[in-house]
């Protein structure tokens, strides 16, 4: 009798709540596991083989240093990208949830406020790449998620002054600590 209680229980949550509210709740929880698992990602990129194409500056000699793969593309562009199309299919997903007449207050208020968070961390993002290329780095991507950051910035070596540059320039754009951001160095 426990056993059917327990049941009877469930039954009546489904319908409080509604299949499709949960289906809703459901979409929006994968798509933000899916960009966690993007920003997972992304810091264990550092361990992989550099992408790096050096091009001689008459711009008519290029020299993939990965034995020319073909396969084989810009880094900072592939991430960049990336990261776009991750964001774009939150965003997709969460208005979906925000536009749906049958969605619990909750669920809108919770989409917007993540889109709102969304557009923040794109804006920070912006911020702090433009200004870490501007104290000399010739590339930068900024990851800004749940409160953290990561910057991989293309160098062979940075110096301690450098560092201390990106820190100061991620919190006075973000707010988050240097215990928060992460920078890792790809050349």
């Amino acid at each position: 009798m426990n056993a059917e209680n327990k049941t009877n229980k469930i039954k009546e949550f489904f319908k409080k709540i509604g299949t499709r509210n949960l289906i809703i709740v459901c979409a929006v929880l994968l798509v933000g596991t899916a960009i966690g698992v993007n920003y997972i990602l992304y810091q264990n990129q550092k361990d992989l083989p550099s992408t790096d194409v050096d091009i001689d500056l008459d711009g008519t000699d290029f020299e993939d240093t990965l034995n020319n793969d073909p396969n084989t593309s810009d880094y900072f562009s592939q991430t960049v990208l990336s990261r776009q199309q991750a964001r774009d299919e939150a965003l997709e997903v969460l208005q979906a949830v925000a536009k749906s007449e049958n969605a619990l207050p909750e669920a809108v208020q919770s989409a917007l406020d993540d889109i709102s968070q969304i557009a923040k961390d794109i804006e920070n993002e912006s911020n702090i790449e433009t200004l870490v290329e501007a104290k000399g780095i010739e590339q930068c991507i900024a990851v800004i998620n749940d409160g953290k950051a990561t910057v991989i910035v293309k160098s062979e070596g940075l110096l301690a002054s450098e560092v201390a540059q990106i820190n100061e320039i991620v919190y006075e754009q973000s707010g988050i600590l240097p215990t928060d951001l992460k920078i890792i160095e790809k050349n």
